[in-house]
């Protein structure tokens, strides 16, 4: 296995469970949007404030593809990387996707009162209406976990069991796919 990956909604825990999850493996945690931000100099809601969405999906399909050639990392994705089937491609190659879920209503439980992402800016109908698009990108995962009700830790032994029963030609499979 080369890389973990967790993809999902804003809010699923991709980032707190990633740094967990890395601890864990004594890997390296990146999170795709601060890589932006390092790269950039501008926080996500500044690229898109400044320059819109279309930029900051080129600069993450960049981020994307460089992070992709690492070895033994752990990446949490922005909410819409794999939208980018690009994206979803590269990551897929060298590592096993996961998909973090949690449902609506704790996703705006965790996240609804913050004002620092973008895509959020809208009505709760809009936020429900891109969860709903994105969960078929989410669904290309090799395996899913729901955190709706789950600690972080609960999280990550979830994660590190379902990895510990896959074996050595189930790695380099999904590793290849």
């Amino acid at each position: 296995m080369r890389n973990i990956v967790l993809v999902g909604f804003m809010g699923t825990g991709k980032s707190t469970v990633g740094k967990r999850l890395a601890q864990s493996l004594e890997w390296d945690f990146v999170d795709t949007d601060c890589v932006i931000g390092e790269v950039t100099s501008l926080s996500v809601t500044e690229i898109f404030r400044r320059h819109g969405e279309t930029r900051f999906r080129s600069e993450e399909r960049i981020v994307v593809a460089r992070l992709s050639q690492q070895d033994q990392i752990v990446i949490a994705t922005g909410g819409g990387t794999v939208v980018d089937p690009l994206n979803l491609e590269a990551l897929a190659q060298n590592g096993i996707v996961i998909g973090l879920h949690a449902s609506m209503e704790a996703i705006l439980r965790r996240i609804g009162h913050k004002n620092d992402r973008p895509l959020l800016k809208g009505t709760k109908e809009a936020i429900e209406k891109l969860w709903f698009e994105r969960q078929e990108c989410y669904a290309q995962a090799d395996f899913t976990v729901d955190t709706s009700q789950k600690t972080i830790d609960e999280v990550v032994s979830e994660i590190l069991a379902r990895l510990g029963r896959m074996t050595d030609n189930e790695f380099t499979r999904v590793s290849k796919n």
